[in-house]
């Protein structure tokens, strides 16, 4: 790795000790789009309420003749057709509808009354059924079902079953309905997901956290990867930001270094400031996003679910418990609800393009017919609340297996046994300089000890731990009466910690079931012991999905029949990082090559080009030739990756493009080999699993 690669991955990492350091110190107007159809898309829906969606509709009761249109601030039956308001049934989930008027409200009903509200709010999340012809909607909140007053004909809500009649609608299709507010995609083309010969062709991201807005109590990002109201509910700022970014000290400090830097706090539709390459509190895997990488070539996506006790006791802030396994089992239901929430934009259960997988052979069935294979990993320092005080671990070998058991049945299957701090299966790769400052303050919060280092016996090396300077003495201000940081030898360290008997047993468990073992975070020695487990064992099932391991241990990768993914950074370091790839792979197994984005997990994303050698010209075609990719739009932001980096996740093909043009006369070999980088995924998955 050269050293330029480890300056970008410090940056990324730089983050997460701002963000300790932070915490540490204070405990002391909407444009409408219309979805694109799905290239995958089985046929046109058939059930009679799934197959609502997108669809544009007028409204009539038997109890009210005529056509629902608006009156005064809410709606009543009786008009003729042609006054008739048109509805954009929107899908809130499978099985719920917001009605989207073409004057751009939607019917609510709350404290008693229906009403037209511009702002999707809960009250307008309707839950549909359908028997013998005629519709019912029943607030999927309030539990009130929507009606017709028979003396008036206004709509209006009553308990459910009051009057039967008067809660039974037709939906009539129609047209000239507005478009309900959306980001674009700008990808046209069908997604091609395998050669003739069965061979899984796309790329893969190995670690990214797209649940993230859960993670750390909850609170600390601002944004959602979706809403069931939609774009303009999901993608806001955060309240504590507001009015002018000013009060927002995390973010200030973590992506700009500056306490008093502002910003401004709209984000749809103007998005004017926010997301950025650089903004560590702001959604970037909004699902729309996600789906342009997907079109644009992604086929393959480790959604590792996150969280870190210590940052969330500290963090003022908080919606969810501090404990990581629950945090875990949260933002795995958030998941979830993201397949049938795009299950429900293209009409029922199964038809969208986001499929969660649990096997290599669900994997290959869905990456092959062009959807994205979404994977569920793991990445907390606490495993199964295994950590570790002055020594002592805080799990047994029974917690292990019951919490090995869990994971598989939540379905996921990549696990990161160490992150960040040392815990009961042994000890992590330090972080350096003020960073590493930072983080061993936390492992010392998190342990009662504070990292212990030893001279490195071989070549690989942990990264060396930064002393006390001046630029921390805020920090060690923070720590208990007594306390002070160590003072480590200059030079080469290595964490003394080793892998765990506790550890030992974790590995193996692993193995038994099948999983796969991502020894990213792992110190050396933790590494190295883990690595010899699986060397005896010939066991394929290792990665490492974001760099975050010493490069003298991808050639022991290689010869597994791992896979090695690196941490998506500018060009100039990725391309290397993959040349030297080559060099490492072992001919005995398929090769492939992934990138480990990081996004939503405090790391710091690819900035705009550095020169004009490798600049994305849009339109361009992806890979295989099936797509055209165009800047991509929301609401009134056009993002340009020339110019600004990549912002959110849908610019992951922008990214690629740009390496492509990069490498120069290597660029068809370096698409080929990432193009195959979910094939030699998939083949190393499917050497092991059970």
């Amino acid at each position: 790795m050269t050293a330029a690669s480890r300056s970008v991955r410090r940056r990324a990492i730089a983050l997460f000790s701002a963000t300790l350091a932070l915490l540490v110190a204070g405990t002391a107007s909407a444009v409408s789009v219309s979805l694109s159809p799905d290239p995958t898309d089985p046929g046109p829906p058939s059930d009679p309420v799934y197959g609502l969606a997108g669809g544009c509709y007028t409204l009539t009761t038997d109890a009210a003749p005529g056509f629902v249109t608006r009156d005064g601030d809410g709606f009543r039956s009786g008009a003729d057709a042609a006054s008739a308001t048109r509805f954009r049934m929107q899908p809130a989930q499978l099985g719920r509808f917001m009605f989207y008027g073409n004057d751009s409200t939607m019917i609510t009903g709350d404290a008693g009354k229906v009403t037209g509200s511009p702002q999707a709010t809960p009250a307008a999340d309707w839950t549909l059924t359908f028997t013998d012809g005629v519709y019912t909607a029943t607030g999927t909140v309030t539990g009130k079902q929507l009606g017709v007053n028979r003396s008036d004909g206004r709509l209006t809500v009553t308990d459910p079953g009051a009057d039967p009649e008067a809660a039974r609608f037709r939906l009539t299709a129609a047209d000239g309905c507005a478009d309900f507010p959306e980001v674009d995609v700008n990808a046209t083309g069908t997604p091609v997901g395998a050669t003739p010969s069965g061979e899984v062709r796309g790329f893969i991201d190995a670690h990214v956290h797209m649940n993230a807005n859960e993670f750390i109590g909850g609170e600390i990002r601002c944004g959602k990867p979706y809403s069931p109201l939609g774009v303009t509910v999901a993608l806001q700022d955060c309240e504590d930001h507001k009015p002018n970014g000013l009060p927002a000290l995390l973010e200030n400090v973590l992506s700009h270094g500056d306490p008093f830097e502002s910003h401004d706090t709209t984000m749809w539709p103007s998005f004017a400031d926010i997301p950025a390459y650089d903004s560590m509190t702001h959604e970037q895997t909004y699902y729309r996003w996600v789906e342009r990488a997907w079109r644009g070539g992604l086929r393959i996506f480790t959604n590792l679910l996150v969280s870190n006790r210590v940052l969330c006791e500290l963090y003022p802030l908080r919606s969810n418990p501090c404990d990581e396994m629950e945090t875990a089992r949260i933002e795995a239901r958030q998941a979830h609800e993201i397949q049938d929430y795009v299950d429900a934009q293209y009409g029922g259960p199964g038809r969208g393009w986001f499929r969660i997988v649990s096997s290599p052979e669900d994997a290959r069935r869905v990456a092959a017919s062009g959807k994205l294979a979404v994977t569920l990993g793991i990445e907390v320092s606490e495993p199964f609340g295994c950590g570790v005080q002055h020594g002592v671990p805080q799990c047994t070998e029974q917690d292990v297996d019951a919490g090995l058991d869990e994971l598989y049945a939540m379905g996921v299957r990549q696990v990161i046994l160490t992150h960040k701090f040392d815990n009961a299966f042994g000890g992590v790769r330090f972080d350096e300089g003020l960073t590493g400052t930072a983080v061993n303050i936390g492992n010392f919060l998190g342990t009662g000890e504070f990292w212990k280092s030893e001279p490195c016996t071989g070549v690989a090396k942990d990264n060396p731990i930064g002393n006390v300077g001046a630029d921390v003495a805020e920090l060690t201000k923070s720590l208990p009466p007594g306390v002070t940081l160590p003072v480590y030898a200059p030079g080469d360290a290595c964490n003394a910690r080793d892998l765990t008997p506790l550890g030992e047993h974790a590995i193996r468990g692993l193995m038994q079931r099948g999983m796969i073992v991502d020894i990213d975070h792992m110190g050396v020695k933790t590494a190295d012991s883990a690595l010899k487990i699986l060397e005896e064992a010939h066991y394929s099932g290792v990665v490492s999905s974001h760099g975050w391991t010493d490069p003298s241990n991808y050639p022991r990768i290689y010869k597994l029949g791992g896979f090695v993914a690196s941490y998506a950074g500018p060009a100039e370091n990725f391309v290397g990082e993959w040349r030297d790839a080559r060099k490492d792979r072992d001919d005995d197994y398929y090769f492939g090559y992934g990138f480990g984005a990081d996004t939503n997990g405090f790391g710091s994303q690819p900035s705009p080009p550095k020169d004009g050698g490798h600049l994305v010209d849009y339109p361009y075609t992806t890979f295989d030739g099936g797509t055209l990719m165009d800047q991509q739009r929301a609401g009134t932001r056009v993002f340009d990756f020339n110019t600004d980096g990549l912002a959110q996740y849908g610019m992951i093909p922008d990214w690629i493009e740009g390496m492509r043009k990069y490498a120069g006369d290597d660029g068809q070999q370096f698409m080929d080999d990432m193009s195959r980088g979910p094939e030699a995924y998939l083949q190393m998955w499917e050497r092991v699993a059970r």
